[in-house]
């Protein structure tokens, strides 16, 4: 499935433009679920993907920030500091992010598979 990174230039089926957006790499969905905890470090990013490489992690934040869902905050202070944030087209993909998180719960469940323990998901 080819990417489109002009809004021009997508699909005019629906499943296949977000599929673009969020399917078209293996961590972009993770992001912004991770991301719906608020403004986050690239390292803290980084921590809660340990299967990413940093080139990867990168790569896939470059190309939220390029569709409009994530956005870079760079901060003048020594080191330099850069946050990821959602934007709030971001933020409204929020509820079919978390709605994937509790399919995957189950799905897992239902298999005896043990989940990882999700604090931002606890009660």
């Amino acid at each position: 499935m080819p990417k489109y990174r002009h809004q021009e230039a997508a699909p005019d089926c629906s499943m296949e433009t977000v599929m673009n957006l969020i399917g078209g790499g293996s961590w972009k969905g993770v992001i912004l679920y991770r991301l719906l905890e608020g403004t986050l470090r690239f390292n803290i990013l980084k921590a809660h993907m340990p299967g990413c490489s940093p080139r990867l992690l990168m790569k896939e934040l470059r190309e939220l920030e390029d569709e409009g869902l994530v956005k870079r905050g760079v901060f003048a202070a020594m080191p330099p500091r850069v946050d990821y944030s959602l934007t709030e087209e971001g933020r409204s993909i929020g509820p079919l992010l978390l709605g994937l998180y509790d399919w995957g719960t189950g799905w897992l469940e239902r298999r005896g598979i043990p989940t990882c323990v999700d604090l931002s998901r606890k009660q």
